[in-house]
């Protein structure tokens, strides 16, 4: 069974762009707009298996979902790569501090995505 990735992005051209290389490397994927979408699908859709997440989204930013996330038992250790435009190191310390395991900045290459997303959840490259 494919490992399930959840994107959230503001930006629909991302989500689109990132699922395509995600469901060629045999992925499958869900996608959210934001953090509080991204929320709501993890509790709609079982077995995710981890999270691509944008830092800058309207409603909840990618710091504020991580802690939404962090503080939910049920989903609480589902592995996060930030894919963002935002450098700010704070930002970055703080995504590491709430669990994220990469922080990689757009314009993005796809193939180094995809190789961080199959080291993390241990899928065979």
């Amino acid at each position: 069974m494919a490992v399930r990735v959840l994107v959230v992005d503001d930006s629909m051209m991302i989500r689109q762009q990132m699922g395509r290389a995600l469901a060629e490397a045999g992925f499958a994927v869900t996608e959210a707009k934001d953090g509080v979408e991204a929320l709501e699908q993890l509790a709609a859709v079982a077995e995710i298996g981890l999270i691509v997440c944008d830092f800058n989204m309207p409603r909840m930013n990618g710091i504020e979902f991580l802690q939404r996330l962090r503080s939910d038992g049920a989903v609480s250790g589902i592995p996060v790569l930030m894919l963002t435009t935002e450098g700010n190191r704070t930002y970055m310390h703080q995504a590491k501090q709430l669990g994220a395991k990469a922080w990689i900045l757009k314009p993005f290459k796809s193939d180094l995505v995809i190789a961080a997303i199959k080291k993390i959840t241990s899928v065979a490259a």
